[in-house]
């Protein structure tokens, strides 16, 4: 079976706050450790309400702290919001705290809107800095070669955190295959060019010193459940969620319904279903051929799985069944 791994905001849920959300990740993260799942990754989002994770490298050390065995990441860092030169510092600190623990993925977006993106003082004219800014941070973290380089990241250099591009679009495919890293496709809320991307980064992947052939992950949702109609239920969640994003009113991770149509309009509905398709929901029969159709269809390296959750027992039990379900996969 290809590995699997957890892809984790850290959702603030309605009736709950971010402390109780960080916590939670943990528990999450030694819940996934124990189930066999080789990763762990957080993303960086920011100005919104019901995300925890802004500040993803301080995430990514207390869920280290806190297991053992696990890898743990980002997925991702926003590169273009910081300076390569502080996140070699960050996560090559990190990399010292936790030996080959560390995961590094690297987004082009901004990971929030515009007047956020000012606030966090960075300048976004140029966004073909995108590629030189990734192998500025590569050059920080390999060993230090005085000829070549007057800064050094301490800590950081001769950690080589292991980096991966991750993206939504076809240009993630493209720059991972020219500098020949591992690939993340975020098909969770954008499917629409998972096929193709996967094509692109396969067929013109570069041999480099790291990577001697393609590595290709996606991520996909995950509702799983004793019932269908339970696993139905707790997804209603994630699509209240997503329609309160796209409709300019991000918030808390709403509270479940039975009939989510009479929560969402049809027109919207019909959107956030397109965009959160890359899924597998219900109980362990159903999410097994779900995922593996997704699986035959993709042939993926290894497998992401996003879980955002109102109810926290209701969350660890839905991964324990997405790992009996991929465990099961012949």
């Amino acid at each position: 079976m290809i590995p699997y791994s957890v892809l984790d905001l850290s959702p603030i849920v309605e009736g709950s706050n971010a402390a109780i959300s960080l916590q939670n990740s943990l528990k999450l993260a030694q819940h996934a450790e124990q189930l066999g799942f080789k990763r762990y990754w957080v993303a960086e989002h920011h100005s919104m309400p019901g995300v925890a994770s802004a500040a993803t490298s301080v995430v990514i050390g207390h869920i280290a702290s806190g297991t053992k065995t696990i890898r743990v990441g980002a997925g991702g860092i926003m590169l273009p919001n910081h300076s390569p030169l502080v996140i070699a510092e960050h996560f090559g600190t990190l990399a010292t705290l936790y030996p080959n623990r560390i995961d590094l993925g690297l987004g082009r977006a901004p990971g929030s809107d515009g007047k956020t993106a000012k606030a966090l003082r960075r300048n976004f004219a140029n966004e073909d800095a995108f590629p030189k800014d990734v192998a500025e941070l590569q050059a920080y973290l390999n060993d230090y070669d005085p000829m070549q380089q007057h800064v050094r990241a301490i800590p950081g250099e001769g950690t080589k955190v292991p980096l991966w591009i991750l993206g939504s679009s076809l240009y993630g495919a493209q720059l991972a295959a020219h500098l020949g890293l591992p690939y993340a496709f975020a098909s969770h809320f954008a499917p629409e060019d998972l096929g193709q991307a996967a094509k692109i980064y396969r067929e013109r992947f570069k041999p480099s010193a790291v990577l001697d052939k393609p590595y290709f992950m996606f991520a996909i949702n995950v509702f799983a459940a004793s019932t269908n109609e339970e696993a139905n239920y707790i997804k209603s969640s994630h699509q209240q969620g997503f329609a309160n994003l796209i409709s300019g009113r991000p918030g808390l991770l709403p509270r479940p319904v039975d009939e989510v149509t009479a929560h969402i309009d049809s027109m919207t509905l019909s959107r956030v279903n397109s965009a959160l398709r890359c899924a597998a929901t219900g109980d362990l029969h159903q999410v097994r051929a779900q995922l593996r159709d997704l699986i035959e269809r993709y042939q993926p390296d290894e497998l992401m799985i996003n879980g955002p959750i109102h109810n926290h027992e209701a969350r660890l039990k839905s991964f324990e069944i997405a790992v009996q379900a991929l465990n099961s996969i012949k």
